[in-house]
C-alpha cells in the first residue's frame, strides 16, 4: 500500500500539470481569435453598409423586408441590391400590368427588361398613382420615379414640356410601364380651357397673372385631368407631387407607401404630409437625393415650444423658417366629385372631405438644394427685379429676393449669398439644433436611390429605351414632344378665352345649392407659422 502511493503520486502530478498547460494554451488561443473575428465582424458590417444613424433604417433592416429564403433566387430581392440586403427592402413577388420590370442576371449593373416586377400586382390595393407637371430631364425624373415605384407608387401621369419634353427624355419616360406622359400640345390647351374651372371662383384669383401663377393653374388643371385617368385605371389613392419632392413614408411597420395607405381608415378622404425641407452643408451639391440627408423638420411634427423657443436660429435671417413652402402635401382617396384645389390639396364637390396629418410621415422637399437652382428659376420667369414687380411673380418672399439676386448679381455675389442663406456652414447651430429636433437626418431615400443607381436599373432604363419603342411610335413620340415644345410657349394668360363666355361646364346646374361648397379658396404655397412679437424672446 505505501508503495502504490508512492507510485500513484507522481501520475496525478504529470497529470494534472499537462491538463493546466492544455487550458491556458486553448484560453490563449481564444482570446487571440476574439478580437480578430471581432474585427473581421466590424469589417464586414461598415462593408455592408452599416451604421447609418437613421432610426427608418432599422425598419428597413428588419425581417418583414429580408428575403424569408437566402436560396430563393425569383423575384424576392431587387436587382443589384443583394450587396444592400441590410439597407435595401424586400419585394414581394408578383406581377402588375402597371409597373416596370427588371430581369436579374448574375452581374450587378442589370439590363431593363419587361419581366421582372416590382412586387406590384394589379390586385394589390391599394393601388397609388402620383401626377406630376415638369420640365426637368432624365437625371432628375428616373430617380424621382423609380424611388416611389419602390415604396409602392404604380403609376406616373406625367405632364411634360421643356426639356421633359425633347424626344431625348420622352422617349425614355414613354417606355416605362406604367407612365402616362401628356405633351402641353395645342389640344391639350384647347381641353383645359373648356374646363369647368374657369367658371369657378375657387382658383380664379391665380388666373391671368406670370410665372409661379400661371404654373400654379397649370398644375391644378392638370390635377382635374388625372382624376379622370386614375379612375379609369383603377387607382385607389392620388397625389401630386414636384419632381424635386420625395414621399418618406415614416410610421408604417414597412418603408412603404402602400403600407401607410392601406391603415388609413376607411372613413378618411385626404392625407397630409407634413413637408420637410432640405437643408444642405455645401454650395457644390449635383444631386441632392443622394447627397443631402439633413432636412428642417415642420412645424407640425415640432413643440409648439421648440418650434419658436428657435424660430430666430433657425431662420437664420431669411423670411421664414422655411425657404418656401411649409403645408405639406396630401394623397386623396379617388372618389366621386373628387377635384384639385391648388397643387398642395385635394377638395370635393359635394363634400368637405374627411382629413388627417400624419404624426411622422412626411414628404421631403429638395428646394434650392443646388445652386444652379437659382439662375434656372430667373431663366423660367420674365418679371422685372424689383421688390414691386416679382410680387407678381412669386408667392413667397424667399423666392422673390433670390430672383432678384440672381436677375442682378455676379456670379460671386450670388454664390455669398447663397452659402449665407442657404447652405448651413455653422456647426455648432447645426449641432444645436439637430440636438434640440428642428434639423433631422433622413437616409432612406438617399440610400434606396443609390442603391438604384448602383444596380443599373436606371442607366438600363435609357439604354433600352430605343429597343422598347417601335418606330413608329419613336417618330409619333417626336412629332408629339415637337408639338409641345412648340405650345409651351404659349402661356396660359396669354391664351384667347374670352373672360365673359360661358363655357360648358359639366355638372355645374345639377350642383345647384351645394355648389356653394366647392368655392373654398385654393391652398396655395404657405409659410410656416411666424413668430409674432408675443413669441419673440428678450
Amino acid at each position: 500500500m505505501p508503495n502504490y502511493h508512492h507510485h500513484r503520486t507522481p501520475f496525478l502530478s504529470s497529470s494534472s500539470s499537462s491538463s493546466t498547460q492544455s487550458f491556458i494554451s486553448r484560453l490563449i488561443l481564444l482570446l487571440t481569435l476574439l478580437p480578430l473575428s471581432l474585427a473581421a465582424l466590424a469589417f464586414v458590417l461598415q462593408w455592408r453598409g452599416g451604421g447609418l444613424p437613421d432610426p427608418v433604417i432599422s425598419s428597413i433592416t428588419s425581417s418583414s423586408w429580408a428575403p424569408h429564403d437566402s436560396n430563393h433566387h425569383n423575384n424576392e430581392v431587387f436587382p443589384g441590391m443583394e450587396t444592400f440586403a441590410s439597407l435595401s427592402p424586400k419585394y414581394h413577388s408578383s406581377s402588375s400590368s402597371d409597373c416596370s420590370t427588371l430581369a436579374r442576371t448574375a452581374s450587378p449593373s442589370l439590363p431593363y427588361y419587361g419581366d421582372w416586377k416590382f412586387g406590384l400586382e394589379a390586385n394589390l390595393r391599394p393601388k397609388i398613382c402620383v401626377t406630376t407637371s415638369t420640365s426637368a430631364g432624365l437625371d432628375q425624373i428616373l430617380p424621382w420615379m423609380f424611388y416611389h415605384k419602390v415604396i409602392g407608387v404604380t403609376t406616373f401621369f406625367l405632364f411634360v414640356e421643356g426639356q421633359a419634353a425633347s424626344p431625348n427624355v420622352s422617349k425614355v419616360l414613354e417606355s416605362i410601364p406604367g407612365v402616362k406622359v401628356i405633351y402641353r400640345t395645342k389640344e391639350l390647351e384647347e381641353q383645359q380651357a373648356k374646363s369647368r374651372i374657369w367658371n369657378e371662383t375657387w382658383l380664379s384669383s391665380f388666373f391671368y397673372k406670370p410665372c409661379n401663377y400661371e404654373l400654379f393653374v397649370k398644375q391644378s388643371l392638370n390635377m382635374e385631368m388625372a382624376i379622370v385617368m386614375a379612375r379609369d385605371a383603377g387607382i385607389d389613392w392620388i397625389l401630386h407631387l414636384d419632381t424635386d419632392e420625395l414621399i418618406h413614408p415614416a410610421g408604417a411597420h414597412e418603408y412603404s407607401l402602400r403600407q401607410l395607405l392601406l391603415d388609413i381608415p376607411a372613413n378618411v378622404d385626404m392625407v397630409i404630409f407634413p413637408n420637410y425641407e432640405s437643408s444642405v452643408e455645401q454650395d457644390d451639391i449635383k444631386d441632392p437625393f443622394t447627397e443631402v440627408s439633413m432636412f428642417k423638420k415642420n412645424y407640425d411634427h415640432l413643440p409648439k415650444d421648440t418650434y419658436f423657443g428657435l424660430y430666430k436660429e433657425s431662420t437664420r435671417g431669411n423670411p421664414n423658417y422655411f425657404l418656401t413652402y411649409g403645408n405639406g402635401k396630401s394623397a386623396a382617396r379617388i372618389q366621386d366629385h373628387l377635384r384639385p384645389n391648388g397643387a398642395h390639396r385635394w377638395h370635393n364637390y359635394m363634400k368637405t372631405p374627411n382629413e388627417i396629418k400624419l404624426e411622422e410621415a412626411a414628404v421631403l422637399h429638395y428646394t434650392y438644394a443646388k445652386f444652379s437652382d437659382l439662375t434656372s428659376r430667373r431663366d423660367r420667369c420674365g418679371c422685372k427685379p424689383t421688390k414691386e414687380d416679382v410680387k407678381r411673380c412669386f408667392m413667397l418672399e424667399f423666392d422673390r429676393s433670390a430672383f432678384i439676386i440672381a436677375s442682378t448679381g455676379t456670379d460671386e455675389e450670388m454664390l455669398n449669398w447663397y452659402r449665407e442663406h442657404v447652405v448651413w456652414g455653422d456647426k455648432d447651430l447645426k449641432l444645436k439644433l439637430l440636438k434640440k429636433g428642428i434639423l433631422t437626418r433622413i437616409h432612406s431615400p438617399m440610400v434606396i436611390i443609390q442603391a438604384l443607381r448602383e444596380s443599373g436599373v436606371l442607366s438600363s432604363v435609357i439604354s433600352s429605351a430605343s429597343t422598347t419603342l417601335s418606330r413608329e411610335k419613336f417618330l409619333a413620340t417626336i412629332d408629339s414632344s415637337n408639338s409641345s415644345r412648340a405650345a409651351a410657349s404659349i402661356s396660359l394668360p396669354s391664351r384667347q378665352v374670352d373672360r365673359s363666355r360661358q363655357h360648358q361646364a359639366s355638372g355645374r346646374k345639377v350642383l345647384n345649392v351645394e355648389a356653394s361648397r366647392s368655392h373654398e379658396a385654393a391652398v396655395p404655397p404657405l409659410p410656416p407659422p411666424e413668430m409674432d412679437n408675443s413669441q419673440l424672446l428678450i
